[in-house]
């Protein structure tokens, strides 16, 4: 019987010719909204992006050497003294949009990854829910809800492209999912396959772990719901097509062994190896106070105004209040029963999740989810949340159209909307948000911006004041969008709309009110060979006959007037933006580099004494002979080689020439053994002469005298030429003695080989990180090279996944046309 407030329910309206196309015309426009500067040749990257600091640098690195004719590089020598370009990570470098660079260039290449995967985001959400039944105006709403919601268009503006990737390819591996368990189209394994291949080639591990668990108990959803007849699955059925979908999994596990399968052997080297305790796995947690922001994004401030306990804050958790309305309209109600009250369970515990330390919830994760402990940012699990309300909303835009809703729930949302913009008007809101912020702030203007307490204190305050009038705005803007969205639905149940009006409405009223807000974390710069052009200090760096390394150290208020790819976020000299000239840097921005250089590079003698990395010591062992700077030093010890002059970012530069030798390789006249926790300070200690011997592990196979005294240094001076990335000769200026060993001050990874004088010879590790080679009498030519075995092993396993999974595909498609023919 009806509720009093409820007309005769209408008949949902057939879904338009060609719905599919309108669907991706409604997404492509709604991307475009956002993107349309690219249109021109902009960049989509803004000062603070990861794709600006490094990601550029990282992935025109392989785009280069591909169009060189070469392949994709082994070895990546540009910062933190070398590490493995594949095994360490550096982004997508298998994954399609790869080929993308390669076709349109780097920079065009990036920026429209983005686009393509936030458009995706949209088609697969309405893909996923036109098959499990919803009608098409609901998937439209759905799909739209998800595209346009802070977790996922606001990944362009921290430059999370391999986020973007995962979040967009959950939905398609639920259509799947339905498609094979439910309606047992046998084409969807190969499909299901690709997918999850695609999905660990993005490559982002941790979002990974989230599409699987989700599609995972989705399927156990399924095998234990319902066919495509609305026949409940007999036990044999719901077992078999589990198993299919168990092994289209393993085979997109297989396909991405290229990548994984050095990510495997690197684990053991990486800073992270044997995991992070739960501290670390619990930084990045959501911060309750934020939740907020979820309804109201101003709330603790958007990109520049943000004064919140998150740290930077580039990304957007805002779902809207529209959607959010909806969403609570699918509670109640006998349609989609099980369907609805899945994607429940699924947002509650995504969104405690994602709470991370906050709530004690997360200790059960850190427990018992393999690979929890690899991980932190359990923040970054918002994304499964978004499209659980964005399921949810499709599933109250149903009910909507159905006439099937209680007012009294629209009506709630109103008073709430009414509340908050009151509370924001009264300066409630503007009292309560800095509470827990304000010692951040303050933290922020002292370290980054040279300020006293006094003025720290000041800054804090302006920053807080800065906000007030955009929450102010915002708190109305979303009460503004809540009624317009609540009078088209009391229209629409009075009569007075039909169902296509009222699809219009919403679709319009929901892309606009989110667009309001993620238009503002979609920005863009000029294109790369602007952003990256070379100056005089560059110029210089590349015609260095002998390779040497640059230390990057920029001061604030020292020029630095944004953010730059030398210098980075802190100002304190990252450098990755050096590797797109080819220049190495002692630092970078990275966060997988080789364990053992990190553990050096941090290293103190005493506590409170300046970082290993900053001394005369460490830029001898590894090979740093420059500084670049933004402000002019007076040491005389440094010798002016460039400058000042303007670089790219705008920023006024010098390059200097650091005191000694520091070569790039030299020989020593013996070596000696010892346990890593003394070789790490004996080789950082000032007394140390390294020219004298060459320490290796104690658990090192290599063999050689034990010395009872120091020798002399050799009277052998080294000249390096065919560097390279992963390669270079060097050449002794005379014949080596027995016993001498040559080190390199590249970070040894095994993999790394040495031909002496044409004849093979093994390389070690030597002085803790750096590469020794042993040397015969009498040699005087050494060539390094480094090649890494497993990714010629994993290319083998992928291309083999690759080729069942399209087998799969293709046979799918024959046996289901046969079957249903």
């Amino acid at each position: 019987m009806p509720r009093p407030d409820q007309h005769n329910a209408a008949p949902v309206s057939p879904a338009p010719r060609f719905a599919l196309g309108w669907a991706a015309l409604t997404y492509a426009l709604a991307t475009l909204t956002l993107a349309y500067p690219a249109l021109t040749g902009q960049f989509l990257v803004n000062p603070r992006s990861d794709q600006y600091i490094a990601g550029f640098a990282f992935r025109d690195f392989a785009t280069q050497a591909l169009r060189a004719g070469g392949s994709i590089p082994h070895w990546n020598p540009y910062m933190f003294g070398g590490m493995p370009y594949v095994a360490a990570m550096h982004g997508d470098i298998f994954y399609p949009t790869a080929l993308l660079r390669l076709l349109i260039g780097t920079d065009a290449g990036m920026t429209w990854g983005f686009i393509i995967h936030t458009f995706l985001a949209g088609l697969f959400t309405y893909g996923f829910l036109r098959a499990w039944g919803l009608a098409f105006i609901p998937s439209l709403v759905g799909g739209l809800a998800y595209l346009l919601s802070g977790p996922i268009a606001s990944y362009a503006s921290p430059g999370h492209d391999g986020k973007l990737f995962v979040s967009a390819l959950l939905p398609a591996a639920l259509w799947l999912l339905i498609r094979g368990m439910r309606d047992g189209r046998r084409w969807s394994w190969g499909a299901l396959a690709l997918v999850i291949g695609l999905a660990v080639l993005s490559p982002h591990p941790q979002l990974l772990q989230y599409l699987l668990l989700t599609a995972g108990a989705f399927a156990l959803f399924l095998a234990l719901g319902t066919d495509g007849a609305a026949v409940t699955l007999d036990r044999r059925t719901g077992v078999r097509r589990l198993a299919f979908a168990l092994g289209a999994v393993l085979i997109g596990l297989a396909m991405g062994a290229i990548q994984f399968a050095p990510v495997r052997e690197y684990v053991a080297w990486s800073p992270r190896a044997g995991g992070i305790d739960y501290a670390a796995a619990t930084s990045f947690s959501f911060p309750l106070v934020e939740l907020v922001n979820i309804y109201l994004p101003q709330f603790t401030g958007m990109l520049d105004k943000y004064f919140g306990p998150n740290g930077l804050h580039l990304h957007s958790e805002y779902i809207g209040g529209p959607v959010l309305l909806l969403a609570s309209l699918a509670i109640g109600g006998q349609p989609h029963k099980r369907f609805r009250r899945f994607w429940l369970a699924v947002a509650v515990i995504s969104l405690l999740w994602m709470l991370g330390g906050n709530t004690p919830f997360f200790k059960l994760v850190y427990a018992l989810i393999p690979g929890t402990k690899f991980f932190r940012a359990p923040s970054t699990i918002i994304y499964v949340f978004g499209l659980s309300l964005s399921i949810l909303a499709a599933l109250g835009t149903e009910r909507v159209l159905a006439r099937d809703i209680r007012r009294s729930v629209v009506l709630g949302w109103c008073a709430f909307g009414a509340l908050i913009a009151l509370l924001a008007t009264s300066g409630v809101l503007a009292s309560v948000a800095p509470g827990t912020a304000r010692g951040y702030i303050e933290a922020v203007g002292q370290q980054l911006m040279g300020f006293d307490a006094q003025q720290a204190s000041i800054f804090a305050e302006r920053m807080i004041a800065s906000n007030r009038s955009a929450m102010l705005m915002g708190a109305w803007r979303s009460l503004l969008f809540v009624l317009l969205v609540s009078a088209a639905i009391e229209v629409y149940r009075r009569g007075k709309f039909g169902v296509r009006e009222l699809g219009v409405a919403l679709a319009v009223l929901i892309a606009a009110d989110l667009w309001s807000i993620a238009r503002n974390y979609w920005l863009f710069l000029p294109p790369a060979k602007v952003l990256f052009a070379s100056d005089p200090v560059i110029e210089y760096l590349k015609k260095e006959p002998q390779p040497g390394r640059v230390v990057v150290l920029g001061r604030p208020g020292a020029g630095l007037a944004s953010p730059d790819p030398y210098y980075g976020v802190d100002g304190m000299g990252k450098g990755t933006g050096l590797m797109a000239h080819g220049i190495r840097s002692l630092t970078g921005y990275h966060g997988n580099e080789i364990g053992r250089y990190q553990q050096l590079s941090r290293f103190e003698f005493a506590p409170g004494a300046a970082p290993m990395a900053l001394t005369p010591m460490f830029w001898r062992h590894q090979n740093a002979r420059y500084l670049y700077t933004n402000e002019a030093v007076p040491d005389t010890a440094l010798r002016l080689l460039a400058g000042p002059v303007k670089n790219s970012a705008g920023s006024t530069v010098y390059l200097y020439r650091l005191p000694g030798d520091n070569p790039y390789a030299w020989v020593t006249p013996g070596l000696s053994k010892g346990p890593d926790d003394q070789v790490k300070p004996t080789v950082l200690d000032p007394r140390f002469d390294p020219r004298r011997v060459a320490v290796f592990a104690d658990t090192s196979l290599v063999a050689g005298v034990p010395l009872t005294t120091l020798p002399a240094p050799l009277d052998i001076s080294t000249t390096t030429s065919a560097v390279a990335p992963g390669h270079a000769t060097v050449t002794l200026s005379g014949a080596a003695p027995a016993g001498s060993v040559l080190v390199v001050s590249e970070n040894y990874y095994p993999g790394w080989r040495a031909l002496v004088d044409g004849k093979s010879q093994p390389a070690y590790r030597a002085d803790y990180n750096l590469i020794g080679v042993p040397l015969p009498s009498g040699a005087r030519t050494i060539e390094l090279s480094y090649r890494d075995p497993a990714i010629a092993t994993g290319k083998g396993v992928t291309l083999f996944a690759i080729a069942l999974a399209v087998a799969a595909l293709a046979w799918g498609i024959v046996e289901d046309r046969r079957r249903l023919a």
